[in-house]
């Protein structure tokens, strides 16, 4: 059975709308209205329901797979399995403001995004690297419009984890996306310390696509790590300043967003 629910439910003012779709979503399969055993809403119906994009939506549903609580089973959509038989995975989100707290999702990334890397080399198809290709282009393209390219290049590292052919790379990185939205932006902000830190990513990232376009496994795996540990040492370096006006300047945005999201929810 799935239940489509009234359109256009308000989802209130979240941290991001990522974040506050996944909480209501657990709220309502631990209150039984979304039952175990039940289909989740399609993607297309959530997004008219909470009036998000359906991106939003995917992510939340992604997060909801790495803890366990809903699955995709062929033919039958995304099923929902239930807290009680889920075993979940936390990371303290208040303390992801902190330069130190980023840093070890970035550590824990950095064996992650190689692996996927070497995989998406030996495994990728022909449409699956076109796929990443596009990506690659769009992180160009938003930064030439003057925009900060940091959807397009989280978008980069999740067409790589689905080239690996294996969805729980997919999910765990949708899953520690929440808490790198921000390190991305702050690394594209050390650019006084750095450099042209465009350039240096720009150099990076093609370095990775470069290596899974001609299936060069060992390549992936060393230029993730490269890229990956750069990231993380340009974080490292930027001055807390920096950080939390980086900070603000994130938390301004997602409330103009939340704003536009919710005045078209109420009309």
């Amino acid at each position: 059975m799935e239940n489509e629910g009234p359109p256009n439910e308000s989802i209130g003012l979240p941290a991001t709308l990522a974040d506050r779709v996944t909480d209501v979503l657990l709220g309502k399969i631990r209150s039984g209205e979304f039952a175990a055993g039940d289909r989740l809403p399609s993607e297309a119906a959530l997004a008219l329901r909470f009036s998000v994009s359906r991106t939003v939506i995917r992510e939340a549903v992604s997060r909801l797979k790495a803890e366990g609580v809903v699955a995709t089973r062929q033919g039958k959509g995304t099923l929902i399995i239930g807290p009680s038989q889920s075993a979940r995975f936390q990371i303290d989100v208040d303390a992801g403001g902190s330069v130190p707290a980023v840093l070890r999702v970035m550590e824990l990334r950095s064996g992650l995004e190689a692996e996927v890397a070497a995989l998406a080399a030996q495994r990728r198809t022909a449409a699956q690297n076109a796929a990443i290709q596009r990506a690659l282009h769009a992180i160009d393209a938003a930064v030439a419009a003057g925009h900060n390219g940091v959807d397009e290049d989280l978008a980069f590292h999740n067409a790589i984890a689905d080239a690996t052919g294996n969805p729980l790379y997919t999910s765990l990185l949708g899953f520690l996306r929440q808490f790198l939205r921000e390190a991305v932006t702050l690394g594209r902000m050390s650019e006084p310390r750095f450099g042209d830190i465009e350039a240096q990513l720009h150099d990076e990232h093609h370095a990775v696509a470069a290596a899974i376009d001609r299936q060069d496994v060992e390549g992936a795996r060393e230029a993730a790590r490269h890229h990956i540990a750069n990231v993380a040492a340009r974080i490292r370096g930027a001055d807390v300043e920096s950080w939390s006006e980086a900070s603000r300047e994130v938390a301004r945005r997602l409330a103009e967003s939340e704003e536009t999201v919710l005045s078209r929810a109420g009309r």
